[in-house]
């Protein structure tokens, strides 16, 4: 594995786990955003177990990708409302 990837590869899984820590759902419970920000929430941790699973059998390219994609939906809910985010930082593009 190139030193690129493996850099990358544990750039992108810390910042996904950064981002979940961070990411704080606002849509009132019982509603249908509520629903939608606990499932966006759900496909990104899903994606980081995910490209934890790939790592562990040695599939790096593939866990950059599930990290990434995790990223992604906690990104766009952010930028839609579902979640409150830090405004300054490396974490979110809102």
């Amino acid at each position: 594995m190139s030193a690129d990837l493996a850099e990358k590869t544990d750039r992108y899984e810390r910042l996904l786990a950064e981002a979940l820590d961070a990411a704080e759902a606002v849509p009132p419970a019982e509603t249908p955003l509520a629903d939608a920000a606990a499932e966006y929430e759900e496909m990104a941790r899903s994606y980081l177990e995910d490209g934890r699973h790939f790592r562990e059998d040695d599939d790096p390219v593939n866990a950059l990708a599930a990290f990434s994609y995790g990223h992604a939906w906690l990104d766009a809910g952010a930028r839609i409302g579902l979640f409150d985010v830090p405004d300054e930082g490396h974490l979110f593009t809102v």
